[in-house]
């Protein structure tokens, strides 16, 4: 099990969000409508990094996983789940995604309908080795289906990952554009000028067409009642290398005290890349993790720069390991 020293987040008690009680009346109301007449709720969904609305609710119609959030406290979350709802609804049928069954907005607040997951639930964690299987097989069928954009995904709109900007923290910090400070102080920073040096071929180690989540972490990943995995909130999709997606995922997996690099290498998506290339993808989301969660707490969400963190340094340690450095 390698030396994580930042402490791993409770994945199930990361988001602060309203509970049904707290919606107004009219949305409360609408989404009565859309589940066909009076509502069960539970409590609102603990996962996540936002403040919206999340919850599993139930009307004559059945169970549907709703979220809602007001556009004029949250623009930026409205905006994503709008994107969400464009993105879901283009997705190809035989992907393990919970789908969209309505979208509405009214008085400024943007409210989804999505399918609710038998039983979902997130991961266990540390990852049962079964679980990890279903999740690694079910990103094999959500990449075998992207391969090649879709039609109506080109139409969503889709850009080449990175093309909003570099990874480039590591070589922010040696040349001193990006101070030191914001790193752990476990840091070993001997490492900044070959960890730069990898990360310089990230854009080049990833680049490709097809279609990637972009955002595939273990708490995106539901388990339903038989076992099987869904990879929910597609917020992020872009263009690139379908393996990048991997990385992330399989990091978590590492932490766990997991082979991930033997786990990556038997992956179908991973089939000819090469080591530079892993290790450049490595390089380039360990800086990126670092640097974001050294900056000053983020209002929006307590918990965020943690998991950042914890993200960061276990991309590195996976790293560090294939390396044979030390610290």
């Amino acid at each position: 099990m390698p030396n994580i020293i930042t402490p791993r987040l409770r994945y199930n008690s990361t988001a602060v969000r309203p509970q049904w009680e707290d919606l107004p009346p009219s949305v409360r109301q609408l989404i009565a409508q859309r589940l066909g007449g009076e509502v069960q709720a539970g409590p609102s969904a603990g996962s996540g990094f936002t403040s919206g609305f999340a919850a599993v609710l139930r009307g004559t119609s059945g169970p549907q996983f709703v979220k809602a959030v007001n556009s004029a406290d949250n623009t930026v979350v409205a905006d994503c789940y709008r994107r969400e709802s464009l993105i879901n609804q283009a997705l190809p049928a035989q992907i393990p995604a919970p789908r969209l069954q309505w979208v509405e907005e009214h008085c400024g607040w943007v409210v989804l309908g999505i399918d609710a997951v038998d039983g979902g639930r997130l991961p266990d964690t540390p990852w049962n080795p079964d679980e990890l299987t279903a999740a690694l097989d079910a990103y094999t069928i959500t990449a075998e289906a992207l391969t090649t954009p879709p039609v109506r995904l080109q139409r969503v709109g889709l850009k080449p990952v990175g093309e909003d900007g570099d990874f480039a923290d590591w070589r922010n910090l040696t040349r001193g554009a990006t101070p030191t400070n914001v790193l752990p102080s476990w840091m070993p920073l001997g490492l900044l000028d070959v960890l730069a040096g990898l990360e310089s071929g990230w854009r080049e180690a990833v680049a490709g067409n097809a279609v990637l989540h972009h955002d595939l972490r273990q708490d995106n990943v539901l388990i339903d009642s038989y076992g099987g995995a869904w990879i929910c909130d597609w917020n992020w999709p872009c263009l690139g290398a379908s393996w990048f997606d991997l990385v992330l995922l399989l990091a978590t997996a590492y932490a766990d005290g997991h082979d991930a690099t033997s786990l990556f290498r038997q992956h179908p998506t991973a089939r000819g890349v090469t080591d530079e290339q892993l290790d450049a993808a490595l390089a380039a989301l360990s800086g990126f993790f670092l640097t974001t969660g050294g900056q000053p707490p983020a209002a929006w969400s307590p918990h965020i720069r943690q998991h950042q963190t914890w993200c960061g340094e276990v991309t590195l340690r996976w790293l560090a390991d294939r390396r044979g450095w030390t610290f």
